[in-house]
């Protein structure tokens, strides 16, 4: 059967956690919703709690101390029991809307990643900082002359995956190269990534974003760590 786990990882996302599930709960796409939270201590962990409470297809999962989002995703492994799994972040920057599309694409391609990108097509993005945009297309650019295989948008969220892949790996990074290691090791079962358009509305440094230009580095590195040493 071809269905669909979505999972949320957080660490401090009082504000904007509710919003960012409800959002998932409209599409009608997740048979499992897994709330995957990194050590919370702002509030969000109660909001999470209680929709765990109110839904019985979401579980809420909390880590002992913050450990990163890859731990984050580690810890939600071996409750997953659908055909494929999608990373979901609850920063509200991105659109659950453009997750069924991507599950579509995936059920002709269900040994394929569905990846996100914010760089192709014509969907609505907003508020893509110049800086981090034109960072973010030199990585891809660098990760898919590296790999041999072109990427559009190594940073992105979104990557729809099959379960066998995701439950194999084990993921080590903390901070935002967890985008690159899983992009890497999936490149490194000799399976196809697709891309999918998707929408965007990045939120300011005020509102809470976190990405630095030290991560931008950290993924120059990673990318050559991960293809060539791990």
């Amino acid at each position: 059967m071809h269905n669909l786990s979505v999972i949320i990882p957080f660490f401090n996302e009082k504000e904007f956690l509710l919003d960012s599930v409800n959002r998932v709960l409209d599409t009608g796409i997740a048979n499992q919703i897994f709330l995957s939270d990194d050590f919370s201590n702002d509030g969000s962990e109660i909001i999470a709690k209680k929709l765990s409470e109110e839904h019985e297809f979401i579980t809420y999962i909390r880590s002992d101390k913050n450990k990163g989002k890859g731990s984050a995703l580690n810890n939600v492994k071996k409750y997953i029991e659908t055909s494929h799994v999608v990373i979901h972040d609850a920063d509200l920057e991105y659109f659950p809307s453009d997750i069924v599309e991507m599950f579509e694409v995936s059920k002709n391609n269900p040994e394929c990643l569905i990846l996100g990108t914010r760089f192709t097509g014509v969907k609505e993005r907003k508020n893509v900082y110049f800086r981090t945009g034109l960072a973010n297309r030199v990585m891809s650019l660098f990760f898919s002359i590296i790999n041999f295989y072109q990427v559009t948008d190594v940073a992105t969220c979104y990557k729809l995956m099959p379960t066998k892949f995701f439950q194999s790996v084990c993921l080590n990074e903390k901070g935002f190269s967890i985008e690159i290691e899983i992009l890497s090791k999936f490149l490194k079962t000799n399976n196809k990534i697709k891309e999918v358009p998707i929408k965007y509305q990045g939120r300011t440094y005020l509102e809470g974003k976190k990405i630095k230009s030290l991560d931008g580095f950290k993924f120059l590195f990673n990318t050559l760590r991960y293809r060539f040493f791990n």
